[in-house]
């Protein structure tokens, strides 16, 4: 029996958020921002912290620095119930950092990578992420070192057994190489959002690249923001609406669609329901400053996932 749900790779970082900052930024302009927020970052450890909330068993395989804020980082994603032994602590090594700037809908993203890009495939203990039953990546264009063996880690999950996930997010070098194509044919679940899946099939026509990406994987799930998410299985073409909430904070919102879609996955949900499940999870993050904040809030997650599903998130 495996001893993890989820078998988490990817990155670990804390998010600063600096808040009210005017829309155009000015040079040599002292800008003041209204408000700040340090959460939890990172789409694999957002990811990792709220479907641990959900009520799974997660293990995570990732690296950080012997500085203070590796020590934050680890502090916050175990306070989740996750388990961190995979966390590998690159000694004199600096961890990552983001810095958000939100402005309106939209927000800048500034990122120093740290040991995000030091990670090898002969740091991971491939006992432990194989542990699982389900296996998932997140910001495959940010793992530089792991990168050229990601389809090799893929196939190792799938051949000992495991369903498997990607979310590719961003690429920073906006080059969206082709590497990724050997790594799609181990991948069961792909999770892109418009822009993203737009990209990975080198089309402006986001309509053209679900057929495109469709024809690469089982399962596409794409995520649109306010408009909800579809999936493609095939031919089959699923729909769900956004749930309604009043947006504080949209940092996290993918991640957490993919932690509760995958929350259903994993107990042989069918694809409506996944993405009902993913939209809600979104939804909830988007209701706190940060991406994992509303997850950490016990009394109001609960209170806000059985009002609009009924059942203890981890019963179903």
């Amino acid at each position: 029996m495996a001893k993890f749900d989820v078998s988490v790779v990817g990155e670990l970082n804390l998010d600063l958020i600096l808040y009210g900052l005017p829309r155009q930024l000015e040079f040599d302009r002292e800008h003041l921002a209204q408000d700040l927020s340090m959460t939890l970052g990172s789409s694999s450890a957002i990811f990792t912290h709220n479907l641990a909330l959900l009520g799974n068993k997660v293990g995570f395989s990732s690296s950080i620095g012997n500085d203070p804020l590796g020590e934050i980082c680890l502090q916050r994603l175990g306070e989740s119930g996750a388990n961190v032994d995979g966390v590998r602590c690159f000694p004199g090594k600096k961890t990552g950092l983001t810095v958000i700037l939100p402005s309106g809908a939209e927000r800048y993203i500034l990122t120093y990578p740290g040991t995000m890009f030091e990670t090898r495939y002969e740091d991971l203990d491939l006992g432990y992420v194989l542990d699982a039953r389900h296996f998932h990546l997140s910001s495959y264009y940010l793992h530089r070192a792991l990168r050229p063996r990601i389809a090799e880690l893929f196939h190792a999950a799938k051949k000992a057994g495991l369903t498997t996930s990607l979310d590719t997010n961003d690429d920073p070098e906006n080059l969206w190489a082709d590497d990724l194509l050997p790594v799609l044919n181990h991948v069961d679940v792909l999770l892109p959002n418009e822009r993203e899946a737009s990209r990975i099939a080198r089309t402006e026509d986001a309509a053209r690249a679900a057929d495109i990406l469709t024809e690469k994987v089982p399962l596409l799930v794409i995520k649109r923001g306010k408009q909800g998410a579809i999936a493609r299985r095939g031919k089959e073409r699923f729909v769900s609406a956004p749930v309604e909430v009043e947006m504080v904070d949209p940092v996290g919102a993918g991640d957490s669609f993919d932690a509760g879609f995958i929350h259903q996955f994993i107990r042989g949900a069918g694809i409506e329901e996944c993405l009902n499940y993913g939209n809600l999870a979104g939804a909830l993050s988007t209701t706190r400053a940060g991406g994992t904040e509303a997850f950490r809030d016990v009394a109001y997650r609960e209170r806000f996932l059985r009002k609009r599903w009924g059942a203890s998130p981890s019963s179903r």
